[in-house]
């Protein structure tokens, strides 16, 4: 989503171009071997319900300390009465890492015990829990890097530019440094564990540096070969060695070429490509806000064996119609809603005309 569409807390959201002509790099035949091997090891999920038996869930942000997620579980009770089974939570770097704490965000930032008591009051609700982590992208907002890149300055994909985050969306890292991983998934590890979650959301919206002439380490390479890397990457430790389900958003691999979503619900530069190079396992969020006849995203998904829900946002029409046109497709791994909340006040949650009406268009809940 854009920066005029995110005002709380840190920053969120047919197939892929050809690959360029000519004999491949080392870079990119190891990046084929590796991601081939990925996708031939994961075949398509089984069938699960249609939208309106599947999922309504909600995703939140801006709930960065234990105190601010007491004040969620208050609004829990009011979500379960509405239908919502699915809370995906951004967590980020607000939290009291062990194996990090110099990463953490913030003067109080959301504690192990904190995490334990939201997800026991979740079950208790009905209500499952899914923590975000956001992954490659999304660094930094506005004038703010966060702890990442702040602490290791050698782990950003552009070092040295852009001064004070001015000529920037956000700052990414860099996929091809492999201390990065070696950090951020024993990060990853202690908020599954908090949450005692079955499931991460790890973001991967709105990448638009890879290749950048500023990245000493990408330039001038294939950002579809780099991005399926990063996805594989945090794959392979979410699904493959954690045993955990995995959702990102699906913005970076949605061709934006022959439609007119733009850059940012779509892809224009290159990323798309890696949408034939990552496992099918993956819950893809395609995110789209305005009212449209079709949403071409999902069929696509859809074609190429991906689970798919769809993501709203502040519009109610926009959300109505995104849920209809999901449901009319009438298929298994159509999971259901995700409404995001990206300015909503707290106060406000259970209320959220977005929200309320579009679940008018599910099954009452059981």
């Amino acid at each position: 989503m854009t920066s005029q569409e995110r005002t709380i807390g840190s920053a969120p959201g047919a197939g892929g171009p050809p690959p360029p002509g000519g004999s491949p790099s080392l870079l990119a035949l190891f990046l084929l071997a590796t991601t081939a091997g990925a996708c031939a090891n994961h075949a398509p999920a089984p069938p699960v319900s249609p939208p309106r038996d599947g999922w309504r869930a909600v995703h939140l942000i801006g709930y960065e300390t234990d105190r601010d997620l007491e004040a969620l579980g208050g609004s829990l009770p009011a979500l379960a009465a509405l239908g919502v089974d699915v809370l995906v939570l951004e967590v980020d770097y607000n939290f009291a890492f062990v194996s990090h704490p110099e990463l953490r965000r913030g003067g109080a930032p959301i504690t192990a015990e904190g995490a334990r008591r939201l997800a026991d009051a979740c079950r208790g609700h009905g209500i499952r829990l899914i923590p975000e982590f956001q992954c490659l992208g999304h660094q930094s907002w506005e004038g703010e890097t966060f702890p990442l890149l702040t602490v290791y300055p050698q782990f950003d994909l552009t070092p040295g530019a852009y001064p004070g985050n001015q000529g920037i969306y956000c700052r990414e890292w860099d996929p091809l440094n492999p201390e990065v991983n070696r950090i951020v998934f024993a990060l990853m590890d202690e908020i599954l564990e908090a949450f005692g979650a079955d499931a991460l959301h790890v973001g991967m919206d709105e990448v638009f540096l890879l290749g950048s002439g500023q990245s000493p380490s990408t330039k001038g390479k294939d950002p579809g070969q780099l991005f399926a890397k990063a996805v594989n990457d945090v794959h392979g430790h979410v699904v493959g060695r954690r045993g955990k389900e995995m959702l990102m958003w699906g913005d970076r691999l949605f061709d934006g070429r022959g439609h007119d979503f733009g850059e940012w619900e779509s892809s224009l530069n290159g990323t798309a490509a890696a949408i034939d190079e990552i496992p099918r396992d993956i819950i893809v969020c395609p995110w789209h806000y305005k009212e449209r006849d079709a949403y071409p995203s999902i069929p696509m998904f859809l074609e190429k064996g991906f689970r798919v829900l769809p993501a709203g946002w502040n519009d109610v029409e926009a959300t109505r119609a995104l849920i209809a046109y999901a449901g009319r497709l009438d298929h298994p791994r159509v999971l259901g809603h995700l409404f995001t909340t990206w300015s909503v006040p707290r106060e406000s949650l259970a209320t959220y005309p977005p929200l309320v009406e579009g679940l008018k268009l599910f099954s009452p809940p059981r």
